[in-house]
Order: C-alpha cells, then structure tokens, then sequence
C-alpha cells in the first residue's frame, strides 16, 4: 500500500512539474504574428463570400472559434460574421483587430478572451488594459459600434485560475458598467450549479471544450444578451 500511494505521489508531482514547466514556455510564444496565416485564411473566405457590412462580428478563442459554424443559427435571425481562432487571447485580438473585425464595419463587436490568458498566466492587468486598448481602437474607428464583452467561462480543466479568470472577468465588467457602448455578458454563472461548481456534463472529453449541452447553453447566454438590443436594426 505504502509503496503504491509513494508511486501516486511521485507521478503527481511530475505531472505538476510538467505543467508549470508547459505553461510559461506556453505564455512565451504568444507571438500574434502566429495568427498571420488564420487572417490570410478569413481574407480568402471573404474573396469568395463578401460578408456584409453592419453585422455582428463574432470573435475570441476557441469556444467561439468551435462554435464558427454553429453561430449564425443559435443567433438567427441576427446577421452574424464568426471570425473565432482558437487557441487566441486578448492581445491577439488586439494585434489583429482590423483584419478580424474593424474591416468589417460590423454594428457590434463580440468578444471572448481571458481563458487562454489565464492559464498562460499572463497578468491579469495586462489583459485587462489589452481589453481597454480594444475598446479605445473601436470608439476610434467605428464610434457608434456596440461591444459585447463575455465574461470567461468555468471549465473542469481549468479550475486552478478560476479565481484569476473571475477577477478578470470583474475588472472587464468594471469597464463595460462605465461606458454606455461596452455590455458585459455573464456566461460564467450558466455554467454552475446551485452549490457554485461548474456543471460536469457540459465538455467534451477534455473537461475545456463545450459538448452540445454546453453549447446550447453558451448560445443561449448570448441570444439573450444580443437580442433585446441588436434586433431592432436586423
């Protein structure tokens, strides 16, 4: 017994070992020219299918970027162009904000960041003032634009910054509560449990990426922060 608790132990250190080794290296190589070929992608998908102007762009990390395809039918009858790349975090979006969503002219903005940032460990301040910087670059170029801004999402897999990922999520809704075109959406508290734990049955197998259920309710999260507003000017 003694002997086989010993080897637990010693796995489970090594397996914490390799994860704080992964994810500074990690955080180290968010490079947003590493995104270069994705915007080269959309570009070429706009050559063949010109999106219009005065949409609702939809862009972020991986749970919007898995959600592309889904989108445009959990949103309907909203126009909406999915523009996700998973994988992103806020400087990302930030980096590339013309080639992913100012090109576009879109009446709204709706953004997902903080998840990958947090894991990453990137500090919380930065990502924060990337958001403030994302908002400032909008006002600048298209000042009547809305953007919706979702709070990071719990997950099983991540639970180790969930604490992070809630005070990021604070400070961005800070923002949004002092400017009239910036809305929070919580898709944080849809995911929980009377008790405060995250559903256990809303992931596919890496307890991180939304399974049908998720996305159903994730879809639903944002149609009902989008629709009382961006209805009126379908």
């Amino acid at each position: 017994m003694n002997k086989l608790r010993n080897t637990l132990i010693s796995k489970g250190f090594l397996a914490a070992i390799l994860l704080v080794v992964a994810l500074p290296a990690a955080a180290q190589n968010l490079d947003p020219s590493r995104w270069n070929d994705t915007m080269a992608g959309f570009a070429e998908q706009d050559r063949m299918h010109p999106q219009p102007e005065g949409a609702i762009l939809l862009t972020g990390s991986s749970s919007i970027a898995r959600w592309n395809d889904q989108a445009a039918k959990a949103l309907a009858p909203l126009t909406v162009i999915p523009r996700g790349f998973g994988g992103s975090v806020m400087g990302d979006v930030l980096y590339h904000l013309d080639d992913v969503a100012l090109k576009y002219k879109p009446r709204a903005i709706l953004i997902y960041e903080g998840d990958n940032d947090t894991i990453y460990h990137v500090p919380e301040e930065k990502i924060v003032r990337q958001f403030q910087e994302i908002v400032g670059k909008v006002h600048a170029s298209l000042p009547e634009t809305r953007i919706y801004v979702l709070s990071v999402k719990p997950s099983i897999a991540r639970v180790s910054v969930w604490d992070a990922a809630q005070r990021v999520s604070a400070n961005i809704k800070s923002i949004a509560n002092h400017d009239p075109l910036v809305h929070y959406v919580d898709v944080a508290n849809p995911f929980l449990k009377a008790n405060g734990k995250v559903m256990t049955d809303i992931f596919v197998e890496d307890n991180l990426h939304l399974n049908d259920m998720g996305n159903l309710i994730w879809g639903a999260a944002i149609r009902a922060a989008l629709m009382p507003i961006e209805i009126r000017y379908e």
